[in-house]
């Protein structure tokens, strides 16, 4: 049952991607029907960020105490809606509602991702979540492809066909996907330990893995919203240029998370992966913002590519360990509003260092930025935590939860 829902979330979230990818690229082509500019066109993508940012550790909180298959529901239910308002939109006004919509009930990866959480263990979890993270960026490169044909139908045939797929995996989610969070299991694990955005800082390693993500999610949004611009300004790429090598990148972070993860994580823990990826990552990012040559550029995306995805994946699958079960969609959610704020702040700062600082900041400053992370990472390596605790009947208790340890202990004092 497990491998069958773990190909039902893949399948969902890939379809869930590709839809998204219809929208992205026409969506300023859609703006300008509607007789708007870049200026509002901004404005747009930015409040779908700001619904993520808002909605996504509610979500998370929500799927906790109710389960995930409702949450994904009307996380789906939220997203068709808010397409075919888009593909029917006659003015700016709706446009932005239908953004703001799907931003506040775009929870669904979190909510596939606290299921994996259920449904893995400690060792497979990582492999589980690359599946997931895979799924999700080959839907990106996918969906920009056939969308752009939609587009010889109707400007508009893009968001409909997407409000589709979004019904057709409402149904799949309704009629196949089983409950991984039951209200037995929800009840007992609220009463070990409460539940709730306190208690997740509470737990050992939470607060400096959501620091390690920031730093992290930074960096690498600002190599990806400043990409297009910086091949352009350096080396005078076409459009249909730069796109291809997106989705060149693309592929190797699927390769990264759904195959290449599971054989390294076999040979080192997730630690150490997780400080090997972000070195890569800082070094592929510094090289990025010096180089001036198109074979470097091409070879430098390789290293960098899999930094990227590795340290994604690993770090969420050390997120939701080191909450706790109980908390997972909590922590879970808190890291995607994390990424969701830099996806607001990074094209701003990012505009910025090119524009005013040189062609060399973003990926310099960026790869300055990685520097916490490693620093805490190091640092996590060369002085352990009390990272497992013994309950009085002898039991282990989940690795850094210790909320549930004092708990637990409380008998033996």
């Amino acid at each position: 049952m497990k491998k069958k829902s773990i190909g039902l979330l893949f399948s969902v979230v890939f379809m869930d991607m590709v839809g998204f990818g219809f929208i992205i690229p026409i969506l300023p082509d859609i703006v300008a029907d509607r007789g708007s500019g870049t200026a509002v066109l901004g404005l747009i993508l930015a409040s779908y960020a700001l619904g993520q940012f808002i909605s996504a550790p509610i979500v998370g909180r929500l799927s906790d105490r109710f389960g995930r298959k409702p949450l994904f529901m009307i996380s789906i239910f939220g997203t068709f809606i808010s397409l075919i308002l888009l593909g029917t939109a006659q003015s700016i006004g709706m446009i932005f509602f239908s953004r703001i919509l799907d931003g506040l009930t775009g929870g669904n990866i979190t909510v596939a991702q606290s299921y994996i959480g259920d449904i893995t263990t400690k060792e497979n979890r990582a492999k589980g979540l690359g599946m997931i993270g895979a799924a999700f960026g080959l839907g990106f490169i996918f969906g920009p492809l056939f969308g752009g044909l939609l587009v010889n139908i109707s400007l508009y045939a893009p968001a409909l066909v997407a409000a589709g797929i979004a019904g057709i995996n409402l149904i799949l989610i309704a009629t196949l996907l089983p409950e991984s969070h039951p209200p037995k299991a929800r009840r007992e694990r609220a009463q070990l330990n409460g539940g709730g955005f306190r208690m997740v800082f509470r737990q050992i390693g939470v607060p400096q893995l959501l620091s390690i993500l920031f730093f992290y999610s930074l960096a690498f949004s600002i190599f990806q919203t400043m990409f297009s611009p910086h091949a352009l300004l350096v080396f005078s790429l076409s459009p249909q240029a730069r796109s291809y090598i997106l989705a060149y990148i693309g592929v190797v972070i699927a390769i990264a998370q759904g195959v290449l993860i599971g054989a390294l994580l076999k040979r080192f823990s997730e630690r150490k992966l997780m400080l090997a990826a972000n070195l890569m990552l800082a070094l592929s990012l510094g090289f990025w913002g010096v180089n001036r040559n198109i074979a470097g550029l091409l070879i430098s995306m390789i290293p960098l590519a899999i930094g990227g995805g590795l340290m994604g994946v690993v770090l969420r699958s050390q997120l939701s360990q080191s909450a706790g079960e109980e908390n997972m969609g909590v922590a879970l959610g808190l890291g995607a509003s994390v990424e969701s704020f830099n996806r607001i702040l990074a094209p701003a700062v990012g505009a910025w260092m090119l524009s005013g600082l040189g062609s060399w900041a973003p990926g310099i400053i960026g790869a300055g930025l990685l520097i916490l992370p490693m620093i805490l990472l190091v640092r996590a390596m060369v002085v352990k935590p009390r990272d497992f605790h013994q309950s009085a009947e002898g039991k282990t208790i989940f690795p850094g939860n210790a909320v549930l340890a004092e708990k637990a202990t409380e008998g033996v004092k």
